[in-house]
């Protein structure tokens, strides 16, 4: 494909340059003139490690040249990639400067001419910028509309500075964000890479990153936060996480990764309250960890209020009611421990409301419960046995609100049959059959 990049940093040098390697014919534009003429030269104008020899060899057999001339650069082009900097505006917004002035570019020097063009964006922008400032400023600035012959798609880079030549040729995954034929434009380009391909939504593919971004700032800041507080406790922290990270299962995996609903149980709320304690004992503040606890609350909360605010209209809406069927009462499927169960807390706050509150929960028995876990529901839902029944479709009958914290297939089928309003699904697990329903609001809502 003939190629054109905007912006010559690290990210579009070592795009440009591993493109061109690769085949394609790549015209890289900057308006610094002293980044041009390095790469002209067979010089990067950046430090990556593989990167000089490759781009000389680019630009020796041809497949890479640099110029300042957006038309120069458009001249022959079959697809451009916007890779210019976003960096960040004093309120901490992105700022997207050089996205807008590069795509009005863009689109003025395509208005001339009917040859079928594809934009890329691969610099990191906030979700719904393609739609909402690239889309309409290429249509305004080009006089074309986006179909068969003018494209826009959304492909996010993860590149590391000082490894990026290697993770261009070795990514975790090719995200693709946009109609079809942009799409199939975006695969031909990277055909070469041997990754897995994710064609999502637009806004899907532009918030990826950000979330990469933010788990890895999680994770150098959960460490570090640990070692602060082993530290103060005598613990070598380097050898407790050397032993942490050998849990593939549960610790380094997709395990807890999914949206869903909060966190309960009779360890992790005690253990990260312990952790607390010991952090105020010994002076250390733990900001992570703190909070951990108070998004799990907030999250609960957030909830119970999305279901107020769908009943609260009951008493001048004949359509609505004040009953809500619960369906999952203990912290996680399959087991009967209510200790600390989010869903506990979501019933208590409800009743308390004055909601009509049914719950069905499969495994759960009142009278087989005992123990710490008898006397935490005893203390949170003394009531328990008047609103808990036995049968889903009971507990469901006449709900406007379903509440889905189940896994059990059954439920899900119960709930397509009985129609309610309003189903949340707090599960994240479940998907296609309550997708089917109207008033279904799944995970992440």
């Amino acid at each position: 494909m003939n190629v054109t990049l905007f912006g010559l940093g690290y990210v579009g040098t070592v795009t440009a340059t591993c493109l061109a390697a690769r085949g394609h014919r790549v015209v890289g534009v900057d308006t610094d003139s002293g980044k041009a003429a390095a790469v002209n030269a067979g010089r990067p104008p950046v430090i990556e490690p593989g990167l000089e020899e490759l781009l000389a060899r680019a630009v020796e057999s041809g497949a890479l040249r640099a110029t300042e001339s957006v038309r120069d650069g458009l001249a022959d082009s079959d697809l451009s990639l916007v890779c210019v900097g976003t960096p960040s505006a004093t309120n901490g917004s992105t700022d997207l400067v050089q996205v807008r002035r590069v795509v009005g570019e863009i689109g003025a020097t395509i208005a001339t001419s009917d040859r079928p063009h594809t934009v890329v964006i691969r610099s990191t922008v906030p979700p719904g910028t393609v739609d909402d400032v690239v889309v309409p400023l290429l249509e305004q600035a080009s006089g074309r509309t986006i179909g068969s012959d003018l494209q826009v798609a959304m492909c996010p880079e993860f590149l590391r500075e000082g490894s990026s030549v290697a993770d261009f040729f070795g990514p975790p995954f090719l995200v693709i964000g946009g109609a079809p034929a942009a799409a199939a434009a975006v695969r031909e380009l990277f055909g070469f890479l041997d990754c897995s391909v994710h064609v999502v939504e637009t806004r899907s593919a532009e918030s990826v990153k950000y979330a990469c971004n933010a788990f890895h700032a999680l994770k150098v800041s959960f460490a570090n936060e640990l070692s602060r507080l082993y530290r103060m406790l005598d613990v070598d922290s380097r050898q407790v996480m050397d032993v942490f990270v050998q849990d593939r299962q549960l610790n380094i995996s997709p395990a807890y990764l999914r949206p869903g609903f909060a966190f309960g149980g009779s360890c992790l709320p005690k253990d990260l309250r312990s952790l607390l304690y010991l952090g105020r004992m010994n002076n250390v503040d733990l900001p992570v960890l703190e909070a951990s606890l108070a998004t799990n609350e907030m999250l609960v909360r957030e909830v119970a209020d999305r279901i107020l605010a769908s009943v609260d209209d009951a008493a001048t809406n004949p359509a609505h009611n004040r009953r809500v069927a619960l369906l999952g009462l203990s912290f996680k499927h399959n087991t009967d421990d209510l200790r600390e169960s989010p869903n506990v807390t979501l019933a208590e706050i409800l009743i308390g409301k004055g909601l009509d509150v049914r719950i069905y929960d499969q495994v759960v028995n009142p009278a087989q419960l005992s123990g710490a876990n008898l006397r935490y529901v005893q203390a949170r839902l003394p009531h328990l046995q008047k609103v808990l029944h036995d049968d889903v479709a009971e507990a469901l009958c006449g709900a406007h609100v379903a509440v889905v914290s189940s896994a059990d297939r059954a439920v899900a089928d119960a709930v397509v049959a009985a129609k309610p309003p309003v189903v949340l699904d707090l599960s994240g697990r479940l998907g296609a059959p309550l997708e089917t329903l109207d008033g279904y609001q799944g995970v992440g809502w």
